[in-house]
């Protein structure tokens, strides 16, 4: 088994802290930030980053859901790490704060990157686990980055 990894990036035009309250947020935020892949969103417990655990359905494609019950943690400011107790998956988002902007009066800006590693399967499933799975995950993260965008840039 090989591991397998799927990582996307975004600059949102929002400071770091605001940016990371949002997605910690499981109480309010996140459901709302979830892209149609994602559905069952339950909150178990807490509700604010660390401590937090939470259940949801991944539908990567139309033959392959995923269910995910992931426990959270903030092992250093601005990350937080969701790992599955169902699978091996572990994703990690980082919020740091962008280079200053070029221009006075600019607002601070944010950049959010997200990491999901998990072990992928052997033989011929597994060579296409590695080739096409990264691909169709970071684009299901593209969208719940654009849609984190859209509700800390108001």
């Amino acid at each position: 088994m090989a591991q397998v990894e799927a990582t996307t990036e975004r600059i949102i035009a929002a400071d770091a802290e605001t940016v990371f309250d949002t997605l910690a947020d499981y109480k309010d935020s996140r459901a709302k930030l979830l892209p149609g892949h994602f559905s069952e969103y339950e909150l178990r417990e807490g509700g604010d980053g660390e401590g937090t655990l939470v259940h949801w359905k991944l539908q990567a494609t139309s033959k392959r859901v995923r269910d995910c019950l992931l426990e959270v943690t903030e092992p250093t400011d601005g990350q937080l790490v969701e790992k599955d107790r169902n699978s091996s998956m572990v994703t990690t988002w980082t919020v740091t704060p962008a280079p200053a902007p070029a221009a006075e009066g600019r607002a601070a800006s944010s950049r959010v990157v997200v990491t999901a590693v998990w072990n992928g399967a052997g033989g011929i499933g597994g060579f296409f686990e590695r080739t096409f799975a990264p691909k169709g995950l970071a684009r299901i993260y593209d969208e719940l980055l654009a849609k984190l965008a859209a509700e800390v840039e108001k």
